[in-house]
Parts: C-alpha cells; structure tokens; sequence
C-alpha cells in the first residue's frame, strides 16, 4: 500500500486526473479531424464522478499485487493514471476512440498501457474480480502461491440493474472471498434520467443478505460539520428523504436559488434555513456538492474499515459531472463541453489549453508522488510456464453403441492416466449438470475443489454414485444455475497463465440450449483475452423428449461465427477424444484459443466411424477431424455428395445406402468443425491466413456433384458448402421449434431423417 499523502498535493493530482480525462473526450470529439461527421462519443460526466475514488485508490490504496475492474465509461480516468504514473506515452493522449489508439473501454487485449480487466459490457466487467480470485485462489492451492492482493470493481450505481451482479453477489461460493471489495459510484443517473428510487440503503441490504461487508460514504466533512449545527439534524434529514431529482436539481441552482430551495416546504424549513443563513455562498455552494465519494477523508476512513475476510462493498455518493459545468444535469451522461466551457475549466483547473499534456513539473511535489507512486505499484514480470503437452491419440478404437457426451467424461479420465501433467491442469465447470452431462466418473476421480476440506457425509453410503469430495486439490468447480456465473469463472481460469505464469485448462459444461444465455459474457471473456473450452451438451432436437424448451437450434452458427474461437460437432466418440485433446492444446498460451463443443446424447453405432486400423491411415483421419472434416465414403461414379454433422451421420450413411440401392453413388463427409472449413474457404479466396489444405482432400475441385447437408441445427450453418466448388445444394437442417416426440418423429417433423435427405438428394440429381 503506498504512503498516504499531503491532501493538498493529493488534491493538485485529482485536478490534473480530472482534467487529462476530460481532455482526451475533448480532443476526440473538437479537436482531432473527423471526415465523416460520425459521432466519437465519450464521457466526461462519467469520468468526473469517479475522479476523486480512483485518485484516492491508486495513489493511496493499492499494492502490487492488487487488481482492479474500471466502470467502462471511466476509461479516460484510468488512462490518465496511467500517464502520469509513466505506464503510457503522451501520443497516445490523444488518440481516444482512433483506430489503433485508446479503447473506447479498458480492454487488456488491445490498450497499450496496464488494464487488469477488460469492461465494456454491462456486469461482466464489474463481475470478473470474483472470479479472478477464484481463479487465484485455485492457482495457489494447486500449483503455489501467487502473492496477496485485493480485487476491486469500480462499478456505476446503473450497472447494478444487471441480473448478471446479482447472480455472481448471491452465489454461495462469493460470501468467502475476503480479497473482494467492490467501490459503487453511486451518481444517480443511468443515460437518459436520474434514477428516481435507487437508494444506499435498499442497495446496502441485499450486499448485507449476501454476506458481504457494506461500508457507505453517503456525505464529506463539510457537510457533516453544517450536521452538528443547530437545526443540522434537520438538515441531514432534509437531504436524505429528498427525491434523487430534486437534490439533482440544487446542484443547477445559484446560491440565491438554493437558500430558497434547500429549507423546502416542511415544518422542518425554519431549521435548515437557520442552519445555512450564515454560511457565505461559495460555502453553500460547495456544501451541497460535498458528498462522501468527492471527499478525500470520507474515503480514507471506509478503505481503513475494509475486512478482509469476507468480501466488501463501499457505496459512495457522487455527482455525475462533478467539477464540470455538465454537473447534475439529467441528460449529462454523453453530453460534451462546449471550447469555451472546456477554456473555463482550464482556468479552474490550473490547466493550460493549448498544452494539455503537460506533466506536473520535475520536483514539484506531485511529481514526486507520481514517481514514488509508480515504483510502488510495479509489477514484476510474468513469466508464463509452458503448458503441458496433451497426447493427441489414446490409440483406443471404441466400440459398441455410445454418445459424443459420454465420450467426453472417458477422455477426460483417460487423459489423467495416459498425461497426467496436462490433466492436473484441468479444471472442469459446471451449474448443477455434472451428473447428467457424464462427468460423474472425472468428478469422483479428481474432487471437487473448495479453499477449504468438507467432510462428504454420503461417502459411506453405498447407493451413492457420484462422490461429492471437497477438498483444496480438486478439480472440478460447480455454481449455481446461473450460466453468466459459469463462463465468466471459465474465463479468468483461462488468463491465469498470463497473470500469474500458470496456464489452466478449463471446460465449462451446460445444456447446449442455453449456450445463447451464456454468450455475451463468454465472448467478453474470450475478447478480453480468457481462453476455455465451453461444451454445450446435450444439443438439437435429438433431445426429442425434452420438447422445444430444451433443444437448440442456432448454436452451431453461433460456434461458426464466434470470434477467437474454433467450434466443433463430433459425429463418433473417437471424434470427440481427438477433437477435445487438441482444443486442450490450444489453450494457455499467448496464441491460444477457445473452444466450442457441441456434444450429442443420440446412442450411436462407433463401428460406422469405420475408423482405418492402419496407424497412417488412421492419424489421416484424425487430421482431418480435428481440421474440419473427413470423407466416410468415395464412389468413383459420384452423382451426389452428402455431407453430415453431428448426430444426423447415422441418418447420412443410411440414406447413402439407399440412394446406392437405387443405383445412385453417393460420397459421405462428416463435418467436424464449419468454421474451420469456412476459414479454409475464406483463405483460398484471398481472405485470411488460415491453411486451406482440407478442401483439397474433402472437397476436391475434381468432385463437382451436387450436395446435400444435413445437420440438427439451423441449415444456414452449413450451406456455404456448395460454393466451395459452385455445384447446386440443399442444405437440410432445424428452422422452427421444436416438437416433443420419438427421434424418429422429431428427426421427420423437421426432414433431417434419411428420407427427407434421400429426397433432397433426388431432387438434385433427376
């Protein structure tokens, strides 16, 4: 923690703070050339709110090893810091919003100077410190210790809408992370009005429900010195039962108007207006602004009561645009300073206009604060261990009748046997879906991880299959149903290799329906630089009992299109072994990637994988698989070409079968992975970098027969095939919601069954 400071140099910084934020929005909106007269945007009222906290915070608070989550739309405040700490150059100043310059948001991947967490999307980013101290705290139990540190979330009071918050505050697992402490910017306003209802008090209670530490600076010590007046009582009174609104609007007042507006209209009034008569109207005027969020003492007092044992929360009254002539207003969340405006806070400020990058002088005491400051606050360097190598063949062939899903559990138990240095770095997620997405098995074998061991009270009862086993070396992590939840603790499981040197492999499991529900965040996640793997299982309308409810549609268009991502749809168990060992081995690394597996609980014949028993032939078609896709079938009399995913290759090789009964020769693919076959395409097109060297062996040029694809799933996902080499096509597929019913029923209704494919074929080739 660095040294407190002298309040008055600690002062000229948050004036400077205050000041380099709001220039940066300044010069992206008035001063930098803009051609095309599309709006730049920002947010200086925003960042004016929280100045006063996170000046307090870096200057005064943090320690090396403490990390912090920025409201997205203080990103300009955060960079100011970061300047003039030294951790970014003065040409970046004033390319805020410009390509290739300061984010609109504080992003790790892509800003220049230090972000802990990415944030932009709303709660994901006020939600990432809990699952990065978990994510920390796992790391230290496995594998050493990474050192202390607090994390923070700076979070606007409107952020605290999001259901997302309250899902990760609720959790069980949270009431245990005495490291959380999340500092609320409790302004009021959202973007179009002020919030008529929000109160500390109501929000206070549901952190208290959850166990947390509540810590609220509602006033600074101005006004609490006008409270021990006589009449202050009434005063302090006044100003908690006024609507947010109104207080909003004393801030628009002159000193004439407030004196008239301040007392109200209650039988009160006398005592306020007795209690401020002899106050002059700079002192009025800075008293009504005087809450606790813009006061340095009010805050050093609530971060000297943070208890570390349990997590904290510290909501701090603000004024949006505070310090700005935009302060109060209700429509000030994007508004702009006019030049003349931004002229007179120059004045107001110190600031010199016409260089508003100059630094504080060489020896001035503020400078020396900064210096000291960003000593203090140095990080070591982060040497990232290299993952552990992942097998790519067990060299098992299975056989039988058995599911993707299934083959996901004995991989992953055969992967502790066969590389248990790569296993140990896995760490499976779940929300309340282990046993019935088949990771019983893995679960028993390796535990279930928690900080500290509980006794399992049915180890001893003999009708228990799935051991329920907590203890510190566990590997599996299971949330409440709360997908958000899950993904974003996949997601700082996956950056541990690059803030603490340790790369994890985590997978993520949860019905394939609502993959969509987890989406955004696991996005942000994967954007922000967290690599995993998310398995949605189990998928599509083969989940024919469950009804519409349960059965997804758009996920494998979803896998296609997700950026920093390679999707998958195994046909066979063997596809699914491969395909996960080399998702595995794509993660932890600077160049990493995530994954998506899209799993089936259709019972399925292996020996149709007709997997060759030649080991060359054999590690041919494991390529292929984990490239994309790999011919079942060739006919040298080729009329028709079709091509399955997933759970409807069985209904594919049927349909071959009978197409060649009627003396029609039809090639069979198995697709495993669209985007990467889409990816191949786009680079023999001249659009992108990705190696296209699969469409010569699956979709060879010299092979122009027309296609039909076929997969439980939305038909668009595969129907750029056709183009590949500009033949006609059909693409078969799941449009609507789905039906309750058999498979057989379901797999009609929607004409993914082997007749609707011989149909489609017939279509084609008579």
């Amino acid at each position: 923690m660095t040294s407190p400071c002298n309040s008055d140099t600690l002062a000229e910084i948050e004036r400077r703070v205050l000041w380099l934020s709001t220039s940066m929005i300044h010069h992206a909106n008035r001063i930098r050339p803009n051609p095309s007269g599309l709006k730049v945007g920002g947010h200086q009222a925003s960042c004016a709110s929280i100045v006063t906290i996170m000046t307090t915070l870096w200057f005064e608070q943090l320690r090396p090893g403490d990390r912090v989550s920025v409201k997205p739309h203080a990103s300009p405040v955060l960079h100011a810091i970061n300047y003039l700490l030294g951790g970014l150059d003065e040409s970046y100043l004033p390319t805020l919003r410009q390509f290739g310059g300061l984010q609109s948001y504080p992003s790790r991947s892509k800003d220049p100077d230090s972000v802990d967490y990415s944030t932009g999307s709303v709660g994901i980013g006020a939600t990432a410190p809990i699952w990065g101290a978990i994510a920390r705290r796992y790391v230290d139990t496995a594998f050493g210790s990474t050192g202390v540190g607090r994390q923070y979330s700076l979070v606007g009071d409107a952020e605290l809408d999001e259901g997302a918050v309250w899902e990760a505050v609720m959790d069980s697992s949270v009431a245990e992370l005495g490291e959380i402490v999340w500092i609320v910017d409790l302004n009021r306003q959202s973007l179009d009005r002020v919030v008529p209802n929000i109160a500390a008090d109501r929000l206070g209670r549901m952190f208290d429900a959850a166990g947390w530490q509540v810590i609220t600076v509602k006033f600074g010590a101005l006004l609490e010195s006008l409270f021990e007046r006589p009449g202050g009582s009434e005063l302090r009174r006044r100003i908690l039962d006024m609507p947010n609104a109104e207080y909003q609007r004393l801030l628009r007042c002159t000193a004439e108007e407030l004196r008239l507006r301040l007392p109200g209209d209650g039988h009160s009034a006398p005592a306020v207006e007795k209690t401020i008569a002899d106050l002059d109207d700079a002192t009025l005027l800075r008293a009504i602004r005087n809450l606790g969020g813009h006061d340095v003492d009010a805050l050093r007092d609530a971060y000297s009561r943070i208890d570390d044992t349990r997590p904290t929360v510290i909501i701090a009254y603000t004024i949006k645009g505070h310090a700005l002539p935009t302060e109060g207003h209700p429509q000030n969340h994007s508004s702009l300073l006019s030049s003349d405006q931004y002229d007179d806070l120059a004045h107001a400020l110190g600031a010199d206009p016409d260089d508003p990058w100059r630094r504080f002088d060489t020896g001035s005491d503020s400078a020396t604060v900064c210096a000291s400051t960003s000593a203090a606050l140095t990080r070591p360097p982060v040497d990232s261990e290299e993952p552990p190598s992942v097998p790519e063949d067990m060299g098992r062939t299975p056989s039988g009748i058995s599911t993707t899903q299934a083959a996901l559990g004995r991989a992953l138990l055969d992967l502790t046997r066969a590389a248990p240095d790569a296993a140990r770095r896995v760490v499976t997620v779940s929300p309340d879906v282990s046993s019935t997405t088949n990771l019983a098995g893995w679960l028993n074998k390796v535990g279930v991880w928690s900080p500290h061991e509980r006794r399992d009270w049915f180890a001893d009862d003999a009708e228990t299959i799935m051991h329920w086993r907590e203890k510190p070396t566990g590997q599996h992590m299971e949330l409440g149903i709360a997908e958000t939840n899950l993904v974003g603790l996949m997601s700082e499981l996956g950056t541990t290799w690059s803030r603490w040197g340790q790369p994890l492999f985590p997978i993520g499991v949860m019905y394939d329906p609502f993959v969509e529900r987890a989406l955004e965040p696991w996005s942000f996640g994967i954007y922000a630089g967290g690599q995993s793997i998310l398995v949605g299982t189990p998928s599509g309308v083969t989940l024919a009992a469950e009804g519409g409810a349960h059965q997804s549609i758009t996920t494998p268009s979803i896998g296609l299109e997700q950026p920093g991502c390679v999707s998958y749809e195994p046909a066979f168990a063997i596809d699914t072994e491969w395909i996960l060992f080399a998702c595995i081995g794509r993660l932890g690394r600077p160049d990493g990637t995530s994954s998506y597996l899209r799993l089936s609980t259709r019972p399925v014949d292996q020996t149709l994988a007709a997997v060759p028993s030649d080991p060359s032939a054999r590690e041919h078609r494991r390529r292929h698989a984990v490239a994309g896709a790999y011919t079942m079938r060739r006919n040298p009399e080729c009329a028709v070409v079709l091509v399955g995913m997933g759970a409807v290759v069985t209904d594919t090789l049927v349909a071959a079968d009978r197409l060649s009964e009627m003396g029609i020769a039809a090639d069979v693919v198995c697709v495993t992975s669209p985007g990467l076959i889409f990816e191949a395409l786009q680079a023999r097109r001249g659009h992108g970098t990705a190696a296209s060297w699969i469409l010569d062996h699956v979709f060879p040029a010299t092979r122009t027969a027309p296609v039909v694809t076929v997969l439980d799933g939305h038909p668009h996902t595969l129907a750029f095939l056709a183009g590949i080499n500009g033949v006609r096509g059909s693409a078969l597929g799941v449009t609507g919601f789905g039906q309750v019913g058999s498979l057989d029923d379901v797999y009609r209704y929607h004409g993914i069954d082997a007749d609707g494919i011989v149909s489609a074929a017939l279509d084609l080739v008579t």
